[in-house]
């Protein structure tokens, strides 16, 4: 609401100061500013200003997987000791 009192305080103010054709070259260049057509111009961003962080995301740098994993077999300590102690006995 208060955003629109602004504004209207705004046109208010240009209709005292400013002629008609003045308005109608000042309404021309808006409308060339908002439809891209004067690059020199751009338009206050109020996103910045909702998201100050915004640019602060940094997406990691390795990519996603694009395969499943490698699963490894879980491995049994009984015999792996049993296997340990074949190979020990046949020195």
């Amino acid at each position: 609401m208060a955003q629109a009192t602004r504004v209207s305080r705004f046109v208010l103010w240009m209709c005292r100061r400013f002629t008609k054709t003045q308005i109608e070259q000042i309404v021309k260049e808006l409308s060339d500013i908002l439809a891209n057509r004067n690059p020199e111009v751009k338009p206050r961003d109020d996103f910045k200003e909702k998201h100050p962080h915004w640019r602060q995301y940094h997406p990691d740098p390795t990519p996603p997987l694009t395969a499943p994993p490698v699963v490894r077999p879980r491995l049994n300590w009984k015999q792996l000791l049993a296997d340990l102690k074949k190979k020990r006995a046949k020195r």
